[in-house]
């Protein structure tokens, strides 16, 4: 990658840019499988959703995370409730992954592989940087339990959404 020695992403362990846009994601499934939706917003600005009519929970979160990235420019803040999402970049696991050939550390394939590696290439290719950061689901946080609910909503009517604004924090 240009400017980036080795291929490695800009991914930020802080976010401390003013001009950094903030995004919230979720993935809900009914029945694992089942029929999915996924949802990203930002606080006071615009939001989305989609649906899978057959899916899982992981795959949801990864498609919501993925959505929110491939539509925003700029510098990203990503904020999910999916340890998943967050731990595979925070915590870097798309290096083993990559290393391994796709393997996790069991030397299995890695689950999702057809979402995580276009993600991780995504990411590996913009020229921002982008942060992840968990939150704890269903605990009363407004702009996560919004697109919490555009999940469930799109999982159940299996029809997307898009619109503004979304909640303020």
């Amino acid at each position: 990658m240009p400017g980036r020695p080795g291929g490695v992403p800009r991914v930020a362990a802080v976010p401390d840019d003013p001009a950094r846009t903030t995004v919230y994601t979720d993935g809900a499934c009914l029945g694992n499988p089942g029929p999915g939706g996924w949802a990203w917003a930002v606080p006071g600005g615009a939001f989305a959703s989609g649906a899978d009519p057959r899916t899982t929970n992981q795959r949801m979160e990864i498609t919501a995370a993925f959505e929110a990235v491939r539509s925003h420019v700029g510098p990203l803040d990503v904020v999910s409730d999916s340890t998943y999402v967050v731990n595979a970049f925070r915590d870097r696991w798309w290096e083993g992954w990559m290393r391994r050939g796709w393997k996790n550390t069991a030397r299995k394939p890695v689950a999702n592989r057809d979402l995580w590696e276009p993600f991780v290439h995504l990411v590996l290719e913009r020229a921002e940087p982008v942060t992840f950061r968990w939150v704890k689901g269903h605990s009363g946080h407004v702009v996560n339990d919004f697109v919490d609910g555009l999940a469930v909503a799109a999982a159940r009517t299996q029809r997307p959404s898009t619109g503004a604004p979304a909640p303020v924090l």
